[in-house]
């Protein structure tokens, strides 16, 4: 049966820019959750110092959760190859990290979409910079998985990757058991287009999945598609929301998972009106896991 995460969506700049709120503020907030883990993000402030590891590790334990996933944001799409030895050498760390909190799955991306990238020579930086990394996470039980992502908050351009036909020619081009697909249905009306059109070509690479919802605040999916790689509607027409509230099919998305023998992470992205709106998300989760999964 698949296992339960949340991420700290709503508290991102308290965590990661301003220093307002601890990590251990959040493991407190989760705890009465009843969750399995909290997915980690590797740009915590408090994520700096290597000490901290250990120690952020064991206070999740004690709530009696884990740590299964790093979300990650490397740049592998810049043509100086120093920058992307960087990048590379970043994502290595980040692979430490998941590792010293326990976890079994870390993020990777693609990079930004540059406008003077064709696809061919995106793909070939990207994969060959992910092949780079595989070996090391292989070498520490680390799973990478590239999730269908719309934009870092630091990035210039959108993900190179957004569009579904290059997604799923990049995770095509990659065969390694140590990597597969972060799912995050949600991002793929980012891109204007249909999350399970995108499932169904890569449901057999998922290895771990973002549970979020979306809805329109006007205007209609059609329009969504007419605008620019759905950059502006992320901005106007598209809000967060309540998982099972909003968009996202979920009964015909944990078909297609149940179908392929999907029995992992799933990890909510939610929570940005309150904990009482996570709260709820959780139990519309569990409640369609033990749908589909019964025991």
């Amino acid at each position: 049966m698949p296992k339960l995460a949340a991420f700290p969506k709503a508290f991102m700049q308290q965590l990661c820019n301003d220093g307002s709120m601890k990590i251990a503020d959040w493991v407190s907030l989760a705890a009465p959750l009843k969750i399995d883990g909290l997915e980690w993000y590797a740009g915590f402030l408090e994520m700096e110092n290597e000490k901290n590891w250990p120690k952020f590790r064991k206070m999740v334990e004690n709530e009696g959760m884990v740590i299964p996933m790093m979300c990650c944001s490397p740049d592998f799409t810049h043509r100086d190859k120093a920058f992307r030895e960087k990048e590379i050498q970043k994502q290595r760390r980040w692979i430490d990290m998941t590792d010293e909190l326990g976890g079994k799955y870390c993020r990777v991306l693609s990079g930004q979409f540059r406008p003077e990238l064709s696809i061919e020579e995106g793909v070939k930086l990207a994969k060959d910079c992910i092949e780079a990394c595989l070996p090391y996470a292989q070498s520490l039980d680390i799973t990478l998985i590239i999730e269908n992502h719309y934009k870092d908050d630091f990035w210039e351009y959108p993900e190179f990757a957004q569009k579904r036909a290059v997604f799923t020619k990049l995770v095509k081009s990659i065969q390694h058991p140590n990597f597969g697909v972060n799912y995050d249905p949600s991002n793929t009306y980012l891109a204007g287009e249909d999350p399970l059109d995108l499932l169904y070509d890569v449901s057999d690479r998922v290895m771990t999945m973002h549970a979020s919802d979306r809805f329109l605040k006007y205007g209609t999916l059609e329009d969504l598609r007419k605008e620019d790689g759905g950059a502006v509607g992320y901005a106007k027409r598209l809000s967060h929301g309540e998982v099972g509230k909003g968009m996202n099919d979920y009964d015909a998305i944990f078909t297609e998972l149940k179908r392929v023998g999907f029995d992992n992470w799933i990890s909510i992205e939610d929570g940005v009106d309150g904990m009482d709106q996570l709260e709820r998300s959780v139990a519309f989760l569990k409640k369609k896991i033990a749908q589909y999964w019964k025991e």
